[in-house]
């Protein structure tokens, strides 16, 4: 599947709520759902009940939009998850927290998602002092992620560290500001993860 590469405000608007995938945009005025909640296209305004099938494909699409996962990636995650203890729904979601791209956003050195893919694409960031540009990287606990030394001063990451400096980060996760760098202490419980998913649907979905 290729990657969507269309306006972003549209998919928040298609799902209805904000999904948050243009960073500090999304949490002012320009946001296109507090100005314009509803659907796009000629017929975005008519109101539609969704089928429990629709309701179920609509919680997958937002979770894949969520982390920029794409349909053959998104169902290797599933698998994994089925095959791992506990909770395929709640494993898929700690598998997905678990992305290098996804670590990088959490820790505030990435404005958003699709960022900190971007700044994961261009070898910004190392794993256990190892350069590491693959945004779909597993971490593992103990890795530690940090700014490449020759990467210290980029404009955009100090911008970013700068901006979230008031973000908490997550408790599996440990920041240091001042040596660019983050550890992860455990994997990502459910209750670690805000995002609204009901991702018992997923695995609903999936199951038929």
């Amino acid at each position: 599947m290729a990657r969507y590469t269309g306006e972003q405000c549209r998919i928040c608007r298609r799902n209805g709520e904000k999904l948050f995938l243009k960073g500090s945009r999304c949490y002012t005025d320009k946001c296109s759902i507090s100005r314009r909640n509803y659907a796009p296209g000629q017929h975005g305004q008519k109101k539609t009940k969704l089928s429990e099938y629709g309701t179920q494909l609509r919680e997958k699409q937002k979770t894949k939009s969520y982390y920029g996962v794409g349909e053959k990636q998104f169902r290797k995650y599933f698998e994994m998850a089925s095959n791992k203890k506990g909770i395929t729904g709640e494993n898929l979601l700690q598998i997905l927290e678990s992305r290098l791209d996804n670590v990088v956003y959490r820790l505030g050195f990435g404005s958003s998602r699709t960022q900190a893919r971007q700044l994961v694409n261009h070898a910004l960031f190392e794993v256990n002092g190892r350069r590491v540009d693959i945004p779909s990287f597993l971490v593992k606990p103990g890795d530690v992620i940090s700014v490449r030394e020759s990467k210290k001063n980029a404009g955009v990451i100090k911008a970013n560290v700068e901006e979230n400096a008031a973000k908490p980060v997550p408790e599996w996760l440990e920041k240091n500001a001042e040596s660019l760098s983050g550890k992860v202490l455990r994997l990502a419980a459910r209750e670690d993860i805000d995002i609204p998913v009901e991702e018992h649907l997923i695995v609903e979905l999936y199951s038929k």
